[in-house]
């Protein structure tokens, strides 16, 4: 056969994959026979055939393998290709202590997701082939195999080409098993490498130029000016609006600057003052020189001195005199606060009782001690009798140095098994506010960390967000020092008590924490292109608060919409003896899904939230999202058509469509608004769902 024809690539996985596929044609093996995966990107119909009336078919099909021409592989490839539509998205959020357990492992099983979870009841037509491939399909793997991936596989692998006439040579097992194998570590490498090593930066760095002139039309920052030795520093503050135009201004002229806001930096505020004689901003520091506000910014344009200036610093290095950049931990209250009292203890307590591997109810916890362990050590430590050793534990773990490895009990004295609050393996390895491990100093109110998460997060917004909030420059965020102090302050949420907290006081908290989150994601892991890189995203993504693990669907699905099921989902986030129980909202609220923002175009826009005006902000929120393509209204045609988030959780809006365009109607412009209701009471309406658009806001 000639290898050279063709350079048709399909991904293959061992033929011992316990998944079967969605969707199988009839015509003989395609290339989802051969993967046993899902494919994202394929239907879920599917024929219900006999057994025995399958294999039957399929042993005569498997024969003629050997006869078929490259062209018609590719012919076969290529008509399914064109069949894939458009999947919904895969939601997580089922994080049931039990499941968490069982799950703690970091296998790709975790991406693959659980077909019971998904809903999928795979026919017995696909379970027949599975079995048939995997018992009989030897030979006609290796023959398709070879067929399909053509020149190209001996290139990389610089394996010998197998005669299709000598396929019963006693060779023939041992180099399938080697195709095999090599496909299936060539796969699970490439999707390690794809997950871990793809950042978002390198990509908006590479597409910026083609970019810069739109991002200054929607007013997003460009910050790939001239290369200067010179320092521009701009003193601002939050809610602005006059900086906000001396921003707008630097980034249309491309000129790379230095921000101190402060509001978060108050000493600044002290220098400021001192230099100037007033506090008043926004200020500008070209090098030592004070150019001054906003009106002296426009004025030294116009004149043309500003650009003269600029050219001299491409070459001036600034002087002693000039002010400096933020420092790292200045100003920063994250670094500071009281020793816990009983942080040494436990210290102490860790060096001294032996944690290991230990069975428990005929199931393996890793990192465990045993309680009468614990109550010995304080017994002895502390110089207490027992009964006094195991109150002062079970004040240990209401401060959550650690707990139960399955949440049956507070404490108890005995052979029961605890663990320490960085030994958990979920939040060992899937929590990324805690890179130090446990913390030492004792936890300060929630409400103070809500609100310098809060001044962080609007002061991040402002500087390297478009007005609009539909564009995040997300490399001027990871080098900067407003990100830093917040990776240090979100590791004060591990020991916090969130008992107590209002229902705006809940609001305000955890949507500009998954805000924060979802961006602090995307720089770390980069951003999700395909439904099961999403899944890991909303799912695996953690941050410990309180001593529990919360996921960007936990906060979404199980604290923001009352413990509801996700799309897609048939469990509910948090299980019934779940602690985080305790912090979900009574009931769903619905707006929250026009200020919760995972980084896609389609969705909302980026914003800071207060509990002291949470309400009217999502109400604004909602009314910029419709009004701006979330819901569109063609009268003439008696068509609507409406993004799919409202699609996604109907469920939050109303009983029907109709009562969640109803719904979708308050937050419309009240013309706009007149005309749908009337549409809805007196014609039969169309209802069409807009495509959703996966990529990056940057």
């Amino acid at each position: 056969m000639e290898s050279g024809n063709t350079n048709v690539e399909i991904p293959v996985r061992s033929p011992t994959v316990e998944n079967p596929p969605n969707d199988q044609k009839d015509g003989g093996l395609t290339s989802e026979m051969l993967t046993l995966d899902v494919n994202e990107d394929t239907t879920n119909d599917h024929q219900h055939v006999g057994q025995d009336e399958v294999l039957e078919k399929h042993a005569l099909e498997t024969d003629a393998l050997g006869s078929m021409d490259l062209d018609e592989a590719r012919q076969t490839t290529e008509e399914v290709l064109a069949e894939e539509k458009e999947v919904e998205p895969v939601f997580d959020g089922t994080e049931t202590p039990e499941k968490i357990e069982a799950t703690r492992s970091l296998s790709t099983r975790s991406l693959d997701g659980d077909s019971e979870a998904q809903g999928y009841v795979w026919p017995e037509k696909a379970v027949a082939i599975k079995n048939f491939v995997k018992e009989k399909g030897a030979v006609a793997v290796s023959s398709v195999l070879r067929r399909l991936s053509g020149k190209r596989d001996e290139d990389e692998n610089s394996l010998p080409e197998v005669d299709g006439k000598n396929e019963s040579t006693d060779g023939e097992v041992d180099e399938v098993e080697e195709i095999s194998a090599r496909s299936e570590l060539k796969e699970d490498s490439q999707k390690t490498g794809e997950w871990f090593a793809w950042n978002p930066l390198n990509y908006i760095r590479i597409s910026q130029e083609t970019n810069i002139q739109t991002k200054q039309e929607q007013g997003g920052q460009t910050t790939e000016g001239p290369a200067i030795k010179g320092r521009i520093i701009v003193y601002t503050r939050l809610g602005c609006q006059e900086c906000r135009q001396v921003r707008s201004f630097l980034w249309q002229k491309n000129i790379r600057f230095v921000e101190i806001n402060i509001d978060i930096y108050p000493s600044r505020k002290v220098e400021l003052e001192k230099n100037t004689g007033s506090s008043a901003v926004p200020k500008v520091y070209l090098n030592e020189f004070l150019v001054g506000g906003l009106s002296e910014l426009r004025s030294m344009d116009e004149s043309g001195e500003f650009d003269k200036k600029i050219s001299e610093l491409i070459n001036d290095e600034p002087s002693p005199a000039a002010p400096f950049p933020p420092l790292s931990g200045e100003d920063d209250a994250s670094s500071s606060g009281m020793v816990d009292e009983f942080a040494s203890i436990v210290r102490k307590m860790r060096e001294t009782i032996v944690v290991r591997d230990r069975f428990y109810k005929m199931r393996r916890f890793t990192n465990c001690f045993l309680g009468s362990e614990a109550v010995d050590f304080l017994a002895e430590d502390q110089y207490l009798e027992r009964e006094e050793a195991v109150e002062f534990a079970r004040k240990l773990v209401s401060a959550h140095f650690f707990r139960h490895v399955l949440d049956e009990n507070v404490f108890e004295d005995g052979n029961q098994l605890y663990r320490f609050l960085d030994h958990d393996p979920i939040i060992l390895t899937e929590c990324y506010n805690i890179p130090r491990g446990t913390i030492d100093v004792k936890p300060k109110p929630i409400v103070e960390i809500a609100l310098r998460l809060r001044f962080l997060s609007f002061a991040i917004f402002e500087a390297y967000a478009s007005e609009d909030g539909r564009h995040v420059d997300y490399r001027s965020i990871h080098g900067s020092e407003e990100f830093a102090r917040y990776l240090r302050t979100v590791e004060e949420l591990q020991r916090v008590e969130l008992e107590g907290l209002s229902r705006e006081e809940k609001l305000a908290l955890f949507i500009n924490l998954y805000n924060m989150m979802a961006i602090h994601c995307i720089l770390l892991w980069g951003y999700p292109f395909g439904s099961l890189e999403r899944r890991k995203m909303l799912g695996s993504f953690k941050y410990v608060v309180g001593g529990c693990p919360y996921s960007l669907s936990s906060i979404q699905n199980g604290i923001l919409r009352g413990n509801q099921r996700p799309p897609y989902n048939l469990a509910k986030p948090f299980g019934p003896r779940d602690k985080r129980s305790k912090v979900v909202l009574p009931y769903p609220e619905p707006l929250i899904h026009f200020a919760l923002v995972c980084g896609t175009r389609s969705g909302p826009a980026l914003r800071c939230y207060s509990p002291g005006n949470i309400d009217r902000e999502l109400m604004e929120s909602a009314r910029a999202f419709m009004r701006n393509g979330g819901v569109t209204v063609d009268a003439g045609a008696k068509v609507a058509s409406v993004n799919k988030i409202l699609r996604w959780y109907s469920a939050d809006f109303g009983k029907n469509e109709i009562e969640v365009l109803k719904h979708a109607a308050n937050y419309l412009e009240p013309e706009k608004s007149e005309e749908l209701l009337e549409l809805l009471a007196n014609t039969q309406l169309k209802v069409t769902y807009q495509p959703y658009d996966w990529t990056l806001n940057y």
